[in-house]
């Protein structure tokens, strides 16, 4: 194990190394990437993309899987799609599902877990780059952190699609309580009843709500051709799971398919 930090007091601080390297990252990298040999990881993608084939997912029954719906975005926005998303189930299911192919197309706060960062995230971006149009990935929870932020979006006239994942319930959260909390559900089922297309239509941008990949195919290409801002709510199953997980304080032996 080799630790390579730029603040000496860190070294073996928390994990004995067997080499350590005090310096700046970049410099460090820069010095030992000649040094790799090249290699393609044939055999643990193969592992990877078995289990993509093999491992089903849920159909969503009669409302719209997150698989679905990443398809869709990848489907009409294409490889040079510019996607931010907000933080809880709908981050790690666009991390999943999207078709992503190039370098700095998906933006997110990573664990940081900061819900409402994807709204401010998607305007900056589009204003910063031009695209149009970014997709804005988010949840009902994440998304009542912020947005208001719709006001912004019309006051400049950004293309920027907001694509909200709503089951109704705080997800990842509810998600633990079901599966290591035997259900005892606590503060992860506010009761909201939002009219996402009444609010958005108040700021002045447009909305639409989906129940079905049809509808939310035929929204999202109104969407893009309207060239404005436009939230699009996407009905969801409230026990959809991220999967596959591994438990808190478990490693890749303990993780769950199903």
């Amino acid at each position: 194990m080799i630790h390579i930090d730029i603040d000496q007091s860190e070294i073996d601080k928390n994990v004995k190394t067997d080499f350590h390297v005090v310096g700046d990252a970049e410099t460090v990298l820069g010095e030992l990437e000649p040094l790799l040999d090249e290699t393609t990881h044939e055999e643990w993608f193969n592992e990877i993309n078995s289990m993509r084939r093999d491992i089903p997912y849920s159909t969503g029954g009669d409302k719209l899987h997150p698989k679905e719906i990443m398809d869709i975005i990848s489907e009409i926005g294409g490889e040079d799609a510019l996607c931010v998303t907000d933080v809880g189930q709908h981050q790690m299911w666009a991390a999943q599902y999207l078709h992503h192919t190039k370098a700095e197309n998906f933006l997110t706060s990573g664990g940081l877990g900061t819900m409402g960062y994807g709204y401010g995230a998607a305007i900056g971006a589009q204003i910063g780059t031009g695209r149009k149009p970014v997709f804005h990935i988010t949840g009902d929870g994440s998304f009542h952190m912020n947005l208001n932020e719709a006001c912004t979006a019309v006051t400049y006239n950004t293309p920027v699609i907001t694509v909200c994942l709503n089951n109704t319930v705080l997800g990842m959260v509810r998600q633990w309580q079901t599966s290591f909390y035997g259900k005892r559900y606590s503060s992860t089922d506010p009761g909201r009843k939002t009219d996402y297309v009444k609010v958005a239509e108040g700021f002045g941008a447009k909305g639409y709500s989906c129940k079905t990949a049809d509808e939310f195919r035929a929204a999202l290409k109104e969407a893009v051709e309207y060239g404005g801002p436009v939230w699009i709510e996407c009905l969801i199953d409230k026990d959809e799971r991220v999967l596959p997980m591994i438990p808190g304080g478990g490693t890749v032996d303990d993780i769950i398919y199903e």
